[in-house]
C-alpha cells in the first residue's frame, strides 16, 4: 500500500511565544521529529506543509527527502495547509496520514495502526477524535476543499479510532513544553 503523510507545521505559534516547528526536543525540531516518525512508519513521500515564518524553519531544519509547501494561506487555518499539503501528493497514493508536528506521543507504531484497515481512521484522546489521521484516497478530493481552522475534525466524526495514549498533550504553551520535555527527552547515554 502507497501511504504518504502530510506534516502541518505552517501555524505562528503565538501562544508558545517561539517557532514551535523549530523546538528541540531529544535533539531534533519539532518537525524533524514528525518526519522522523513518518519516515519510521514507511510513509512515502512525506510533505512539510509550512506557512509562518517558512525561510526561517525551512534554514534551521533538516527536510531530506520531505517535499516541502509553502502554504501562503496559513493564517486562514488547519484546513488550508490540509489543502496545500494534499495538494501535493500524486494520484497514485492509496491513503494519506494528516497529523501535526506538535504531538509529541506519536510514534510510527501509533500511524501503522492507523492504517491498519484502509478507512477513515482518527487517533482518539481526551475523548474526542482528531489527527494523526488516516485518509483514504477516495477522501483526497474532500481534504482539498477544506476550510478554516477546524482543519479535518468533521470528517471524522464517525470515523474509526485508535487510542493515543499521551495525545491531548500538544506543544502550545510553555507549560506544555515542559511537560513535553518531561514526558518524552531521554537523558544522553
Amino acid at each position: 500500500m502507497k501511504v504518504a503523510a502530510v506534516v502541518l507545521a505552517a501555524g505562528a505559534s503565538r501562544r508558545l511565544g517561539v517557532l514551535k516547528q523549530l523546538v528541540r526536543l531529544d535533539g531534533e525540531t519539532l518537525v524533524e521529529r514528525a518526519l522522523h516518525v513518518c519516515r519510521e512508519a514507511e510513509c512515502d513521500p512525506v510533505v512539510v506543509v509550512l506557512g509562518a515564518s517558512a525561510d526561517v524553519v525551512r534554514k534551521e531544519c533538516s527536510f531530506d527527502d520531505a517535499i516541502v509547501v509553502v502554504n501562503e494561506e496559513w493564517a486562514e487555518g488547519m484546513g488550508a495547509s490540509v489543502r496545500a499539503g494534499v495538494a501535493a501528493l500524486a494520484d497514485d497514493m492509496d491513503g494519506c496520514i494528516v497529523m501535526t508536528c506538535d504531538m509529541p506521543a506519536v510514534t510510527a507504531q501509533h500511524l501503522r495502526e492507523l492504517v491498519r484497515e484502509g478507512e477513515v481512521t482518527a487517533s482518539s484522546y481526551a475523548k474526542r477524535r482528531g489527527v494523526p489521521a488516516y485518509f483514504p484516497r477516495a477522501m483526497f478530493a474532500q481534504l482539498r476543499k477544506l476550510t478554516g481552522d477546524a482543519g479535518a475534525r468533521d470528517l471524522l466524526k464517525q470515523a474509526q479510532a485508535v487510542e493515543l495514549e499521551g495525545g491531548e498533550l500538544d506543544i502550545d504553551t510553555a507549560a506544555d513544553l515542559r511537560r513535553a520535555r518531561e514526558l518524552f527527552s531521554h537523558p544522553p547515554a
